[in-house]
This record gives C-alpha cells, structure tokens and sequence, in this order.
C-alpha cells in the first residue's frame, strides 16, 4: 500500500502503515538486529541502540565509507527515530489482537527530484522487511519493483506539490 504525504506547516510527513502478523519482538528484531536488518536494508548497520546511540549508512560501493547516523529517539520495542539526511526516519510498533502495526514516518523538510527514489526505498525495504518476517530472503534488491513504484510517487509528490 502507497505510503501518504501530508504537508505541515514546516515540513512533510510521509507516512507507510504495516499491520503484520507478527509479534512486537519478531519485528522489533528485524529492525534493530544487523543480522536481520541487513537482509531487508543493506545499508544499515546498528552500531550503539539507544538515545543519541549511532548507526551506519554503509555506502555498498566497495570502499569503507559510511556516514554516521544519530538515533534520536528510542524506546524499547516501540520507536527508533534516526536521522536521515535534513530529515529523520521513524519506527513506531504497537502489538495489535492479530501481531502488531509498524508504521514508518518520514519527516521531509523539503520535497525534491529525490523524495519519490527515497520513498519508493522505503517502500521497498518494508516489503523486503515483510518478506523476511515470512522467510523470504532476497539476494537482490528488485529494482524492477523499485521502479513501479518510483513512478507512483512521483505522481503522489506532484499530486500533494500541487494542492
């Protein structure tokens, strides 16, 4: 499902809700243990999880370079806020009767030629993280999947730039 972007008075907030089937630790696992995290966000490395602990951004290019990411608010099970750029990620999970709800919100300071390739990523990762909570594991990331739905949020940033 589209993630949706709402406009606030100083920024964007896009916004992927997920209920899974899954428990708050099975997916609070995948998102914070590198050796899970790692098969639906190849980037990502935790390297300090807590408040203001650190993560990497691991550029994948065949070098070492990385950048360093803050977390800037943590609670157990429950949220991971990060940095992301001028902007910042977040992770909320809730248990629910049926496994638990994962929303992830994007606060976007500015809309760009990049935000529909950032949030056609997200939308990606969560079906890679999806996958994994179900036992699939992707050796690849499927770019053809990427860019079905970089189309679809180009059309969403237009749709909310023009309104």
């Amino acid at each position: 499902m589209l993630a949706t972007i709402q406009k606030q008075p100083n920024n964007y907030i896009a916004q992927f809700t997920r209920p899974l089937s899954h428990s708050v630790d099975a997916v609070w696992a995948v998102l914070t243990e590198n050796g899970k995290l790692q098969k639906w966000m190849g980037n990502l490395e935790m390297i300090d999880l807590q408040e203001n602990g650190k993560m990497r951004f691991n550029m994948n290019d065949g070098t070492d370079a990385f950048e360093e990411i803050t977390i800037t608010d943590y609670a157990k099970q429950q949220i991971l806020e990060f940095e992301w750029g001028k902007d910042s990620v977040r992770f909320e999970l809730s248990t629910t009767s049926d496994g638990s709800l994962l929303v992830l919100q994007e606060t976007i300071s500015e809309l760009t030629d990049h935000t529909p390739k950032d949030l056609a990523g997200w939308h990606i990762c969560l079906e890679l993280l999806c996958d994994l909570l179900n036992g699939i594991i992707h050796d690849e990331f499927p770019m053809e999947q990427w860019r079905k739905w970089f189309a679809a949020y180009e059309q969403l940033v237009a749709d909310v730039e023009n309104n």
